[in-house]
């Protein structure tokens, strides 16, 4: 071949079609060798020889590319090198790419190769200047390849050989400026893989309502929920608002100090007293597992910061000591101690500390709660009269609720309650008895029957109940509790079989009731008699009311009633309770009277042993039962009685109020306080009960559209998320399924939406979202919330289209690669290519209410987005995708954002503020090869 100059060599290959490795070949014969060889501008001729035209020449490209791969490793020819860092001086800062994805994707691999190219040039200069010492070329190439570098350096995957041969080589750099701008560009380079965990700077606050409020919820409502699920929706919150560990442990001692103070008298103080010195220390050494991402630092050094700045808040310490009548940080710091979340030298620190801030504490008079000790549960003895006497004692004072709240702290309430439901099935073996075994017998029955409705009315009757595999029939007091004792959310028949025994049954029920002037005891069955006294109570009042009987003897026979077993007492008022409700306001009088003589306790000589202890919680048994009928009407169970303390959270609700008003008022309270307290909870529980979800959640979001003000949007933000967890699955269903749609459709709604409500609301609804999708899979719902009526918010199944017609096609989608074109433009493909989204292609299942709800927002958000009006609505989506990428967890590609159209990818870049690499991978699913091409092709638009 014999050419006249480069350019007519170019030509040349281009008419013949040489391949790389030819022009490779030919070039090398027929130029000459040395020195000139650097001279001839060889990058420079190929690229403007490549650019003429509308399009780059891609023939002349490989040649330049074969050249980078090859010619020129061989950095020893220094003004090549220099000539091609040029040429990427020149372009890198215009590199683009609005071609088909498969363009974009080879954009972005050549991109990377040219990264790859820079660091092994990096790395040859470094170890040219350990072998020849300093030279100024040398300097000089070094530098040019780190600045290109740094200009060139996109998004990309990884170059760990690379950067290791620079890392080897960083010694020989003998000028200290270029070696510390080689690190940070190392640095830069290490930095990638973590590029989407890179967060702003979270604000600075001195408190966390959502933490607080969490707390408080879970030891008022929940003391025997599972602790994984309280420490998975800690988790959420802390990452979601990027609190810092310290913090974060100080914000839930607080919460449980508050919890301590705040709580009623009773049960409730005790309930709290386990959470807080039980359950919680356990909870923190579930979190300790957990990776915090806090500067490395070791958890149980952000334990002890945290406590350090809980010894600061002396006042709330005192009052807790006061409360307790004890050190309560002294009793916490041995527990976290014993759990190993803190060493035995910052724990003797901190007690040291506290001690001397209590000696100037004030001290309580008397020492009531002081000598409580709960009796141990395995301290049952084989004789029934020796069982007799240790529940007897339990009986008294405190113990029970303090070994039932110990119990539900630690998880062991449900094998604690079957111990409970053997006692109770034992009186069934009657075998000749004499009337001392009777009368044992029969305490054995109504003491165990007392206990177990007092643990369902505390802790729930999921406690009590068997798991449904179990074989085998079920015990008398599951039975009766499914179907005849009243609880919230349930609504019980009067008219069912199980009140109906056998009519012989109840006759001579009926008979020992109003003729003997006592109940005899031997040789009966006592869960025949529970059954049967609601029918027995049915003909007794049916004559009272028929003029059959006067009121002394529906005195006589309910004193009968309640005299000595107050089990049967118990079962009367839950059939009356269940009667009453049927009843109209006028027929209620008689109903209600004999549950009146029924709650009065009967202070005789003739009574059983324990009947004092018995009758208090029988007492306190029925008054939860009839709470609700009696508040109705208005009217009272019975006169107050002086120093007994009324049921804890009844009768929030303001009389004669609009249940509106009253969420107002209350949510104003919460707002100015700064948190949410027990109280309030559970004031909103029942708001949320009586007006429903859709009601609840709507008049809390027009709370949040009111504040117009930075500071109180975010403030309420936190208190709603709070209040929301009351029931997340269901007002999320509500919030992302309805009222969203509602307000982003609607024209006369997009000026709520403007800043700062319309961003607060976008927070808000990603941090639902979140939530409930995180614990949506596993089911983890309270024994509060499954008790609470689902509701049919909206006919889920038509909100996003399934295309079951076409799977095919989206098998060919999920296994195609990137050097596969897949078109997705054709008129028959176009409606699928609209909506589908990484949830398909990964088979999410697309009939459940919540994955549908998040399908359908996402879709209607990228017609928002599609369309050419722009407003306070287009702002509210920014806003959402902002926060749904600033809430991702690392290495996160399964949450909310699978859901999101890959169209809409194309649509988000053109807004500013998520024009970013950075918000391009995040939210497309990089493990799908659809999902590469689309952030390929968005990247190289930007």
């Amino acid at each position: 071949m014999k050419v006249v100059n480069l350019k007519q060599a170019i030509l040349q290959a281009w008419k013949e079609r040489w391949s790389d490795y030819q022009w490779a070949i030919n070039i090398k014969k027929n130029f000459p060798k040395g020195a000139t060889w650097d001279y001839l501008n060889l990058a420079e001729a190929l690229m403007e020889q490549a650019m003429i035209g509308p399009s780059p020449n891609p023939l002349i490209l490989s040649y330049l590319k074969y050249a980078i791969s090859s010619q020129f490793e061989d950095f020893s020819r220094e003004l090549c090198v220099k000539s091609l860092l040029e040429i990427m001086d020149m372009f890198c800062h215009r590199l683009s790419c609005h071609g088909k994805p498969e363009e974009c994707i080879g954009l972005c691999r050549a991109l990377l190769g040219v990264v790859v190219w820079l660091l092994q040039g990096c790395a040859w200069y470094c170890e040219r200047l350990g072998e020849l010492g300093l030279s100024p070329s040398t300097e000089a190439s070094l530098r040019a390849c780190q600045d290109s570098y740094l200009n060139t350096l996109c998004s990309w995957s990884s170059v760990e050989q690379a950067v290791l041969k620079v890392t080897d080589g960083l010694s020989c750099v003998p000028n200290q400026t270029l070696r510390t701008k080689l690190e940070e560009s190392l640095s830069l380079v290490k930095g990638i893989p973590l590029m989407l965990s890179v967060q702003c700077e979270p604000p600075v606050h001195a408190s966390f309502p959502s933490v607080h409020a969490l707390i408080m919820l879970e030891g008022t409502m929940n003391l025997t929920g599972e602790t994984q699920p309280l420490v998975e929706q800690l988790m959420m919150i802390k990452r979601m608002q990027q609190i810092p560990v310290p913090l974060f442990v100080l914000e839930i001692w607080k919460a449980c100090f508050t919890g301590l103070i705040e709580s009623p008298e009773g049960t409730e103080e005790l309930k709290w007293t386990a959470f807080t010195f039980l359950k919680i220390p356990q909870v923190l050494l579930q979190l300790k597992k957990y990776p915090q991402g806090d500067r490395g630092q070791d958890f149980t050094d952000d334990v002890n910061v945290a406590f350090q700045y809980l010894l600061k808040l002396t006042p709330l310490l005192d009052k807790a000591d006061q409360r307790c009548n004890c050190d309560c940080l002294g009793m916490l710091l041995q527990e976290c101690n014993k759990l190993g979340l803190l060493s035995d030298s910052n724990t003797t620190s901190l007690t040291s500390k506290r001690t001397e801030d209590r000696e100037f504490a004030p001290r309580l008079k008397t020492a009531e709660n002081a000598n409580i000790q709960p009796n141990p549960v395995n301290s049952f003895l084989p004789s029934p009269e020796g069982l007799l006497g240790v529940l007897g004692h339990m009986l008294s004072g405190k113990s029970l609720d303090l070994l039932l709240a110990a119990a539900a702290a630690t998880g062991k309430l449900k094998s604690f309650a079957r111990k409970f439901i053997k006692l109770n099935e034992f009186p069934k073996h009657i075998s000749g008895e004499g009337s001392k075994s009777a009368s044992v017998r029969a305490l054995l029955f109504d003491i165990s029957f007392l206990m177990l409705c007092h643990v369902v009315q505390t802790y729930g009757s999921e406690v009590i109940l068997s798991d449904p595999s179990t074989s085998g029939d079920a015990p008398f007091f599951e039975t009766w509790l499914q179907t005849c004792m009243p609880e919230d959310g349930k609504t019980l028949n009067p008219d069912h079989p199980c009140f109906r025994p056998e009519p012989g049954k109840v006759e001579s029920l009926v008979t020992l009731l109003n003729n003997s002037s006592e109940m005899k005891l031997v040789q009966v069955k006592w869960h025949e008699i529970c059954l049967s006294i609601p029918a027995a109570i049915l003909e007794v009042l049916n004559a009272w009311e028929n003029g059959v009987l006067s009121v002394e003897a529906v005195q006589k026979i309910t004193d009968n009633i309640k005299g000595k077993v107050c089990s049967m007492a118990i079962c009367a008022v839950a059939w009356l309770v269940a009667h009453v409700r049927m009843l109209g306001r006028d027929e209620r009088e008689k109903p209600q009277t004999m549950i009146r003589q029924l709650v009065t306790p009967l202070y005789g000589e003739n009574t059983l042993q324990f009947y004092n202890e018995r009758v208090i919680i029988m007492s306190s048994i029925m008054e939860h039962m009839c709470a609700d009928v009696f508040q109705q009407t208005a009217a009272t169970l019975r006169p107050p009685v002086e120093g007994q303390e009324p049921i804890p959270y009844r009768n929030l609700l303001p009389a004669k109020e609009p249940i509106h008003m009253a969420l107002s008022k209350q949510f104003q309270v919460v707002l100015r306080k700064g948190w949410v307290d027990s109280r309030a909870l559970h004031l909103f529980e029942s708001l949320l009960n009586m007006g429903g979800v859709f009601w609840f959640t709507n008049n809390l979001v027009k709370e949040l559209l009111k504040e117009t003000r930075q500071e109180w949007a975010s403030r309420v933000v936190e208190l709603l998320y709070s209040i929301f967890c009351l029931d997340t699955q269901q007002i999320t269903l509500t919030l992302l399924g309805t009222i969203l749609p509602n307000l982003l459709t609607d024209s006369a709604h997009w000026q709520s939406l403007a800043d700062p409500p319309g961003k607060a609301l976008a927070k808000l609804s990603v941090w639902c979202a979140l939530s409930s999708y995180s614990c949506h899979p596993k089911g983890s719902f309270s024994a509060r919330q499954r008790k609470r009526q689902r509701e049919d918010i909206e006919d889920y199944s038509s909100l996003f289209p399934l295309d079951d017609t076409q799977p095919s096609k989206l098998m060919r989608l999920l296994s195609s690669n990137e050097d596969e074109p897949v078109a997705l433009s054709s008129p028959g493909d176009r409606s699928m290519s609209s909506s589908l989204s990484a949830s398909q292609l990964h088979t999410v299942n697309m009939r459940d209410p919540l994955n549908r709800v998040l399908a359908n927002l996402f879709l209607l958000i990228s017609s928002i987005l599609g369309s050419k009006k722009a407003g306070p609505h287009t702002q509210f989506v920014q806003s959402f995708m902002e926060e749904c990428v600033e809430c991702l967890e690392q290495g996160s590609r399964r949450g909310i954002l699978q859901f999101m159209p890959f169209t809409m990818v194309s649509e988000l870049v053109k807004l500013p503020a998520l024009a970013k690499p950075k918000v391009v991978l995040a939210i497309t699913d990089l493990s799908l090869p659809l999902g590469r091409r689309v952030a390929a092709k968005a990247i190289s638009a930007l």
